[in-house]
């Protein structure tokens, strides 16, 4: 599993020119299901995701989480992610779960995110979508289970 997360003071995903979802002060979450992923990686990427101190305290450091600043989180599932470059110049993406799967678990890394507390809002499961969002900083952040 592989995830872009940025720190945003406001994200939006457009379909068909049409807000689906929006956040305001939180966390954009592009996320890939890969396969093999399974139950473990999904609480793992959850809890990093939840814990993730990339929030700035009064002195300007790196010590809040979306949790300590009542943030919220827009998980965008993003096959594209586990583009693979090994040769050539077009991306292979053998590496990405099959749709059905890679939907169910999706559904499940939003659901635990939930259950930790943080609200989450999602984009739509293989629609073509548009995403606005004003990154924070700019913060980003590459995620991958297993850490290589």
């Amino acid at each position: 599993m592989k995830a872009v997360i940025q720190r945003v003071k406001k994200a939006k995903v457009f379909i068909e020119s049409k807000v689906f979802s929006e956040i305001g002060r939180g966390l954009l979450v592009l996320v890939c299901i890969e396969k093999g992923d399974d139950e473990k990686s999904l609480t793992w990427m959850a809890e990093k995701i939840v814990n993730l101190r990339i929030f700035s305290d009064e002195e300007g450091k790196f010590n809040l989480s979306v949790r300590d600043v009542s943030g919220e989180v827009l998980l965008v599932s993003n096959f594209t992610i586990c583009g693979h470059l090994k040769k050539g110049t077009r991306p292979s993406f053998h590496l990405a779960e099959e749709p059905e799967k890679a939907k169910i678990l999706i559904e499940r890394l939003a659901n635990f995110i939930r259950e930790r507390g943080i609200p989450v809002k999602e984009g739509l499961f293989a629609a073509h979508m548009e995403i606005e969002l004003i990154n924070d900083g700019p913060v980003t952040i590459i995620l991958q289970y297993p850490q290589t």
